[in-house]
């Protein structure tokens, strides 16, 4: 039998994990990107390049893809389902 402990939670302190904190490199965004192809998961592979265009900054990805940023965001969204030709020009 596990002893008990006490948990004081005032004291614990939490920061929200954010995977764009890591994707910091080029080298490390393809890397990401290749694992996620790698799988075969196609929401894992979407996930991916939504971290990455996050990275980089949603903005300059959507201008340079000729998309406007909305678009992106929801294309790259948890629910999002966006077509290859999007996916190619990101």
């Amino acid at each position: 039998v596990m002893p008990k402990i006490a948990l004081d939670k005032s004291a614990l302190k939490t920061t929200r994990f954010d995977a764009t904190d890591y994707l910091d490199t080029e080298d490390k965004q393809v890397a990401y990107i290749a694992a996620a192809l790698e799988t075969g998961d196609a929401d894992f592979v979407r996930d991916a390049l939504g971290l990455v265009a996050r990275s980089r900054g949603m903005g300059t990805i959507a201008k340079t893809a000729g998309l406007n940023r909305e678009s992106l965001y929801k294309a790259l969204g948890e629910t999002g389902n966006p077509e290859l030709r999007t996916v190619m020009r990101v």
